[in-house]
Order: C-alpha cells, then sequence, then structure tokens
C-alpha cells in the first residue's frame, strides 16, 4: 500500500522537519545494513545503540525519506538536508501506528499464529497452502515481534491473505501484537516450556498464548492443538469459535494411519466424515499436526480440500528451520538451528533417528528457562539416549547436562563431546564426520549454531 510522506506524518501525528510531503512511500526499514534504495529508514533506539544517528548513512544508501524522533534528532549544521525527515515522539509508536493503519486499510484475511514451538513452520505450511488460491503475504525471518509485525504490515500491497507469526517472552506481548494485526483466524500450536523462565509456569505460557484472542475480529475463529494438554483443556471449558486439530483426542480434524519414514509423513485427513490422503515430505509428527492447521485455515478461506493437499505436499520451509543438506562428502545435516526448547529438540531428534546410518546429534543450550534449565536439558539428554542417538556434541554451560543426562541413561562416555565453544564443536565434527552420517544441529538463535552448518556444509 503507498503512503505519501504527508500521509506518514498524519498518522504518525508528527512533523515534516524538511523534503518534499508528495514523495511516494513504499517500503519500510529499521536497518541500514539491509536497506536498500528507495526505502524509509525508521530510527529506532535499541538497548546498545541509537538508530536516530543514523540517519545520514540512511541518506547515504538511499533512503528516501527519515521517521526520527525528535528527541534524539541532532542537526548537523554541515549536512545538506534535502529529503524528508519526518520527526515523531516515539519511533516505536509511530511504526505501530502505520502497521494499524495499513491493516485497516485492508481488505486481505489475516491469520495470526503463535505457540511455544512450530510457530515459524507452521505459518510456512498455512503459506504454502494459502498460495494456491490467494495472494498471500507471510512474515519473513525473525520479524515477529513489536518491530517486526507492523514492519511486515508495512509490506502488504494488494494481497488477499496475510500469515502472521507473533512471538513472546512475557505476559502482554501478544496483546499487543494481537491488537494491531486484528486477525479473522488465530492459531495456537501448543503451549510448552519455551520462556518459562520468565513466565514461571506453562499455565502463565497458556495466558500468555491465549492473549492473541483479544485481537479476533468479531466471530473469529481460534485453531487448536487439542492433544496439547493445557489446549484441550481449556477447550473443555471454552469451545465458542474454536476448531480443533488433533491426533489422540476427539478433534474436528484428524491425522490417522500415520506413516513416518525418511521419504516424510503420509496419513489419512478425516474431516466432516470425509477422508483425504496426505502427503508432508518432512518426516515428523509435529509437521502432521501443522498439516493439520495449514487444512483447518484452507477450508475457514473456502479452499478445495486437494489444492490445500498439494500446498502441504510443496511445503518450503524458513532457512534453518528443519533444512535438509546434504554435503558434497554425501553427510546429511539436519539445519534447525534458527531456535531451540524441549517440545522442538525431541522433535528434531525424532528425525535424526530415522536414520539407517550412524546418527550426530549436536546440541547448545536451551535459553530462557531460569530455574527449570537444569531438568529440561537433562529431559532432553535422556531422549537422545531412548533415541540410541550415536554420538552426542553438546555446547554451552547449560547443554552440559545433555550430555550428562545421556551418559546417565545409557549413551556410552567415549560418544559424549562438550564444549564451551564453536569452534572446539566444529573441530571435533571435521575430525569424526563420515560418508552417511546424518548430524543434526540444533540450539537457541543466540548460539549461532548456523556457523557449524556453514563450516561444515561443503565438505
Amino acid at each position: 500500500m503507498k503512503l505519501l510522506v504527508k500521509d506518514i506524518v498524519n498518522i504518525c501525528n508528527g512533523k515534516l522537519f524538511c523534503g518534499d510531503e508528495n514523495i511516494v512511500c513504499n517500503s519500510f526499514t529499521k536497518d541500514t545494513r539491509s536497506l536498500t534504495k528507495g526505502d524509509v529508514y525508521l530510527g529506532i533506539k535499541g538497548t546498545n545503540f541509537d538508530g536516530n544517528n543514523l540517519y545520514q548513512e540512511a541518506f547515504e544508501k538511499g533512503a528516501c525519506a527519515c521517521i526520527l524522533e525528535e528527541k534524539s534528532f541532532i542537526k548537523d549544521d554541515t549536512y545538506h538536508y534535502n529529503k524528508p525527515i519526518i520527526l515523531v515522539s516515539n519511533a516505536r509508536k509511530a511504526l505501530r501506528d502505520l502497521g494499524v493503519y495499513i491493516r485497516n486499510n485492508s481488505k486481505a484475511k489475516f491469520i495470526g499464529i503463535t505457540g511455544s514451538v512450530g510457530k515459524t513452520s507452521t505459518k510456512d505450511m498455512i503459506y504454502s497452502t494459502l498460495s494456491k488460491s490467494y495472494k498471500t503475504l507471510k512474515t519473513e525471518g525473525n520479524y515477529n515481534n513489536d518491530l517486526g509485525v507492523p514492519l511486515t504490515l508495512l509490506r502488504l500491497s494488494d494481497e488477499e491473505c496475510a500469515v502472521i507469526e507473533m512471538g513472546m517472552n512475557n505476559l502482554g506481548e501478544i496483546d499487543y501484537l494481537t491488537n494491531i494485526v486484528k486477525p479473522h483466524i488465530a492459531v495456537i500450536t501448543n503451549v510448552g516450556t519455551a520462556h518459562i523462565g520468565n513466565l514461571g509456569s506453562r499455565e502463565n505460557i497458556l495466558k500468555a498464548k491465549l492473549e492473541i484472542k483479544n485481537g479476533l475480529v468479531e466471530n473469529g475463529i481460534l485453531i487448536i492443538n487439542n492433544d496439547n494438554d493445557l489446549l484441550h483443556e481449556y477447550y473443555l471449558n471454552n469451545s465458542k469459535n474454536i476448531l480443533t486439530i488433533g491426533i489422540n483426542n476427539e478433534s474436528d480434524i484428524m491425522a490417522k494411519d500415520i506413516s513416518i519414514d525418511n521419504n516424510g509423513a503420509k496419513f489419512n485427513l478425516v474431516y466432516k466424515n470425509n477422508t483425504y490422503k496426505v502427503l508432508c515430505k518432512v518426516p515428523s509428527i509435529s509437521f502432521v499436526y501443522n498439516s493439520l492447521v495449514a487444512f483447518a485455515v484452507g477450508t475457514l478461506l473456502d479452499m478445495e480440500p486437494n489444492k490445500i493437499i498439494l500446498g502441504i505436499k510443496d511445503l518450503t520451509l524458513t532457512n534453518n528451520r528443519l533444512e535438509f543438506i546434504d554435503t558434497p562428502s554425501n553427510i546429511h545435516i539436519i539445519n534447525d538451528c534458527y531456535n531451540a526448547s524441549v517440545d522442538s529438540m525431541k522433535s528434531s531428534l525424532d528425525i535424526l533417528k530415522l536414520s539407517k546410518k550412524r546418527k550426530i546429534a549436536c546440541l547448545g543450550s536451551m535459553l530462557e528457562l531460569g530455574e527449570y534449565s537444569v531438568k529440561l536439558h537433562e529431559e532432553v539428554g535422556k531422549y537422545v539416549a531412548d533415541n540410541k542417538i550415536d554420538i552426542l556434541i553438546t555446547v554451552g554451560e547449560d547443554a552440559k547436562y545433555i550430555a550428562s543426562s545421556a551418559l546417565k541413561n545409557g549413551i556410552k562416555k567415549e560418544n559424549i563431546f562438550t564444549f564451551d565453544t564453536l569452534t572446539d564443536a566444529i573441530n571435533k565434527l571435521n575430525e569424526i564426520l563420515k560418508p552417511d552420517d546424518t548430524l543434526l544441529v540444533k540450539a537457541s538463535n543466540a548460539l549461532r549454531f548456523s556457523e557449524i552448518v556453514h563450516s561444515i556444509k561443503d565438505i
């Protein structure tokens, strides 16, 4: 949706410091590093730097205009001001106001997604299906927070659907996001233990995820995983305008006769007494759930079942999310290093165990678990042992509890390696990897495990 500079001034209640108010603004960014010619640059004040100080760099890189905070803007008498600078009281609020304006003036159907695990892969699955019938926008990368969500909305043009991921660390954050997006359909993938260190209990995590309902349009539909214990309990007492998906508990949309091998997951999808044969190319029970959610969304938006099923089959995942890489020496990498929780660790290990050859897990610490960290890392370690993984490599202080638990539960000591640095882990992998090995690489994003993948994917 095109905006003029004067539109932005009005929407954000700002002031035009200089420049032409009739310049057209098509795209927005908060990062000078990724800025492309014609972008509007937003100066955001962060923890370690103030983006308002980078407006000259933004203009040098081709920004068509800048939105800056008045209190942080420092005029440079040696600089020639010939492009629009819009001054606002708060850049974050200005970004939110712009996002709300675009949302309120769009005719698209909005789908909001949250959950402890599987948000991004579910978003990708929904996008893959909706794209078979509708022009669709989706959240890119990790743009699922108070800055990323409105920036995503500012990418809207003539899309008919928008699939928006919403992340959180604390109570109130999903409420903030959902009231920007105002979804027609909301999805809660599950309630697990991610961010339990901040929220204190799974019950509080449930409360935080349910905030997504606060922004639902009138008669909007919430889709939930009915096999998740807390969501199932909630549904038993709050069934209005909720559509359920499941495998174990009786649900509106169900998967039955599931078969998983290296080629993917095959199952029968049952909906309203009709049965459809579905193939998901990712060999994971988690992606069976993702498929059910995508079918639910597609059905609510009047898609033909065969098109939904084709979209599930044609899924393309976001980078570093269950990316399958074969190296020149025939080492099979499962790259799932974008983020990590107990549930997603187990899901990735379920895929690794399908390998018929040597199975190696390179796992890093899971963050934001607080007082639960030791227990939950030990739970992952036991799962490694239970699934008879051949070699375990861990990186990070908390990940050592994965190693100690794996040792306690049956993995031989000579097959466990613990490291403090990525370099040491990479060196060990280069030493031990052989053709036909399958390697899982997974950790919380802050541990930069993508460096491990980049260092070995060409060997």
